[in-house]
């Protein structure tokens, strides 16, 4: 039998279970759905979730344990994690807390046949979609779910966005990066030849360059990418600088008053 409830009361009022024989079938959309992993030491549990998912036209993929699930390759893209609180090694918590750090695009959602206050509110607090008790409503599995794949979605967008930005950073000069710093943190040209001891005409150049191979089409795309990458202007005072691009850029570090904060 499974833990999910119904949608519908039964004659008593009350919410009734039903046979996993009586779900929908997998969906073929669930080959090219997203990812929902799903980490439970029950047998009848996993295969309850991973039928669901399925029929939702979701990509099931079911683990034992913790240890099972950091086994797998994770990819940048959208998808989920279910999770009990109860599990052998790893407890639920201690994967979510890990989950966090190796793969930050999948959000969690608890699952726990008792769900006491103050676990529900660590989970929570460590950045939980939800934490649903045994038996629950499947309409509140889904909707989780859904929320779930949602924040997903937005945070591989801002991943897959910053690591475009970075590899076209990477592929300015260290100078052009120093120039794209002093120029959106607002300074005009010749403040930035001013700077880095280097004439107007050249900042121009450099700063064409910056553009081109930031793809912006603006001074403003350009403030916006140098934000997302941190760039920061260091408030200590400069170290002497000259004309070439060694005296500001040694050993992968500027030496200058610009630098690029991770």
């Amino acid at each position: 039998m499974s833990f999910f409830q119904t949608e519908s009361p039964s004659r008593d009022g009350e919410f009734s279970t039903f046979a996993d024989s009586d779900r929908i079938g997998p969906s073929r959309k669930s080959q090219d759905g997203p990812n929902v992993f799903i980490v439970d030491g029950d047998r009848t549990t996993r295969e309850s979730l991973s039928a669901l998912m399925e029929s939702e036209g979701w990509r099931p993929q079911t683990f034992t344990s913790g240890e099972e699930f950091f086994a797998c390759s994770v990819e940048l893209e959208p998808g989920c994690l279910i999770l009990d609180v109860v599990l052998s090694g790893l407890s639920g918590l201690e994967l979510q807390k890990l989950a966090a750090s190796r793969c930050p695009h999948i959000p969690t959602i608890f699952l726990s046949a008792d769900g006491d206050i103050p676990t529900t509110v660590e989970a929570m607090k460590a950045g939980a979609v939800e934490f649903l008790t045994k038996p629950f409503r499947e309409s509140e599995l889904r909707c989780a779910v859904r929320e779930a794949l949602e924040r997903s979605r937005r945070s591989v967008a801002r991943r897959v966005e910053k690591q475009a930005i970075q590899r076209c950073y990477a592929s300015l000069s260290p100078r052009q990066q120093q120039v794209m710093a002093l120029v959106s943190s607002g300074l005009l040209n010749k403040q930035v030849g001013d700077e880095l001891g280097i004439s107007e005409i050249t900042v121009k150049a450099h700063r064409g360059q910056v553009m081109q191979k930031m793809q912006a089409d603006s001074l403003a795309d350009l403030v916006k990418m140098s934000a997302k990458l941190g760039l920061s202007r260091r408030t200590e005072p400069t170290m002497p600088r000259d004309h070439t691009d060694r005296a500001v850029y040694r050993n992968g570090q500027f030496s200058g008053s610009y630098a690029f904060v991770a």
